[in-house]
């Protein structure tokens, strides 16, 4: 982060990745702040999505108070053995030492400790926390169990390629199935050796052959009948209010992922308006983009997070917008800034797979999935050239991503 940048946000606050600190220095050694709390907060960042601690600037009035010269070293040595011996596992962070202008313009010392997003579930004095907005928060039992198994997933096998309990490879519906399989399928069908080497058919710890998570998304015909939570729902308004006496069309989407994302497009067509007007011939103008839709239902069924039970995919059409609820945090480092300029997967055997289904007729693609990653650029592109305005992303939590997509005017 360049050093303008950095100003920049230390005089705006603290937030969800930027935490400050006070220290002081006593005797050669860092009297505050305190050692165990100094921890807890490292871990919470680094359970969440990363971020950045100063030490040397003031958490309350934002001032940039510095640290000794002679105390640099001191208050570095006391940083590191923290992150080393008072966080479990421990903590890889980069620590900078630089220069900043304090409030009567001197340059002034401080300390920059700078965490990624960790791939483990990290343990400090306090119990376990995360970041959440400007604070710490301790973690209930059921976040904290679902973080272990996201991040235990990220280290050795995807979520997505986990086996779904109490399913069977009778339950697989081979005409599903078979749109997978490269080449003609043999004569007896889909066998289970090549469900097996597409991912879709995995044993459990009992050696018993059970179904994929990805499985059973998209080669069953109900997977609610496993993950009850894995559907969109679909609510109309009369105005640009969420009141229940304005909904003027509502539905529960279920079905294959490739369904949800055709029926909930159907939704969205049967609900917004379209504008005509005629100069030398008649022009429809619709209120929302539907390719700009379409990527973002995709988007939304193939990088869910489907550990978070209860949660679902939640559209929600009103008079001058749609709002899009994606259960679960963003991947790895993004975030809503950058977006639109990388590209990382959650269920990559999800997108492997939406890529083999093809896309509904009149938009101009033959896959449901682009591989490429042009899913966000598009549905800018989309978005700015029918209404004039881009699109909304925001993180709620760290676990529900919204998307607000702006009507034509």
């Amino acid at each position: 982060m360049k050093i303008p940048e950095l100003v920049r946000r230390i005089r705006l606050g603290e937030d969800s990745t930027l935490e400050f600190k006070r220290v002081v220095v006593a005797g050669g050694r860092v009297s505050e702040p305190n050692r165990n709390s100094m921890a807890d907060e490292l871990a919470a960042l680094a359970n969440a999505r990363g971020g950045t601690v100063i030490l040397g600037v003031d958490d309350k009035t934002h001032e940039i108070l510095g640290i000794p010269l002679q105390d640099l070293d001191a208050v570095e040595g006391w940083a590191r053995e923290i992150c080393n011996d008072l966080v479990k596992p421990a903590l890889d962070a980069d620590i900078h030492k630089l220069e900043l202008a304090g409030a009567d313009g001197q340059l002034v010392p401080v300390v920059l400790l700078d965490l990624a997003r960790s791939l483990f579930v990290h343990k400090s004095p306090g119990g376990y926390f995360r970041r959440i907005g400007s604070s710490k928060r301790e973690m209930a039992p059921e976040v904290l169990a679902r973080l272990f198994q996201e991040r235990s997933q990220t280290r050795m096998i995807r979520f997505d390629e986990s086996i779904v309990p109490g399913t069977a490879t009778g339950d697989l519906d081979y005409a599903l199935t078979r749109r997978f399989l490269r080449g003609e399928p043999d004569e007896d069908g889909v066998t289970e050796t090549a469900a097996r080497k597409l991912r879709l058919v995995a044993d459990d710890d009992e050696g018993r052959a059970r179904i994929t998570l990805a499985g059973v998304l998209l080669c069953t015909r109900e997977p609610r009948t496993w993950l009850p939570h894995a559907y969109v729902q679909a609510v109309s308004y009369a105005g640009e209010r969420t009141d229940i006496d304005y909904q003027t069309d509502a539905r529960d989407i279920g079905g294959t992922l490739d369904v949800q994302v055709t029926e909930a497009l159907h939704f969205m067509r049967r609900n917004m308006l379209v504008r005509a007007s005629k100069v030398t011939a008649r022009v429809d103008r619709p209120q929302f983009s539907e390719p700009a839709v379409f990527e973002a239902l995709v988007n939304a069924v193939a990088h869910r997070d489907y550990s978070v039970a209860g949660a679902r995919v939640r559209l929600h059409l009103f008079g001058n917008r749609i709002e899009l609820y994606v259960p679960g945090g963003l991947v790895n480092t993004l975030t809503t800034d950058s977006l639109h300029l990388r590209q990382a997967s959650r269920n990559e055997l999800i997108v492997s797979l939406l890529a083999r289904c093809p896309a509904p007729t009149g938009l101009g693609r033959v896959n449901l999935m682009d591989r490429r990653g042009d899913g966000v650029p598009i549905i800018m592109q989309e978005c700015k050239k029918l209404s004039g305005r881009l699109p909304e992303y925001r993180l709620i939590d760290d676990s529900e991503l919204q998307l607000v997509i702006w009507a034509a005017p």
